[in-house]
């Protein structure tokens, strides 16, 4: 088997303490950030002069990782419209299994989730919605009922 695990997925951000903060608040721990460039990152991610700061989160299980890059060069591009709608091609959202889905949104709510729709009941086993985060990310939470 070539796959053993999927190792993390990677966000591109502008405000890296922001998007910290607001995926801190959610329940994941912070690893540690840092700074990449050179030969390597150009080879690995086929542009030229990179040079960015990274963070990596865990969730508290230690099994999933969400790994943020902000690019000092080259600059980062933005596609339009930023907060793209659920249905667009390509990575739409990052979904996480909650404890107390409510507690949970009045907690990032400071931090600028904003429900794109309401908290919806999948039969009597999840609690689900999805709010819009830092940069326009779609994040979905997860409550298991029962």
């Amino acid at each position: 088997m070539a796959i053993q695990r999927m190792d993390n997925v990677g966000i591109v951000v502008e405000d890296m303490d922001a998007a910290i903060a607001f995926f801190v608040e959610l329940g994941m721990e912070l690893e540690g950030r840092a700074e990449v460039k050179g030969l390597v990152a150009d080879q690995c991610t086929g542009l030229d002069g990179v040079h960015c700061d990274i963070a990596m989160l865990r969730t508290p299980d230690g099994h999933s990782r969400l790994e943020l890059s902000k690019y000092r060069t080259p600059a980062a591009t933005r596609t339009e419209p930023r907060d793209k709608p659920h249905n667009i091609l390509g990575t739409h959202r990052v979904m996480f299994a909650v404890d107390g889905l409510e507690s949970t949104l009045t907690r990032l709510r400071p931090h600028g989730a904003e429900l794109l729709g309401d908290i919806a009941r999948f039969e009597n086993s999840y609690l689900l919605c999805y709010v819009r985060g830092p940069e326009g990310i779609i994040v979905g939470l997860a409550e298991q009922l029962g």
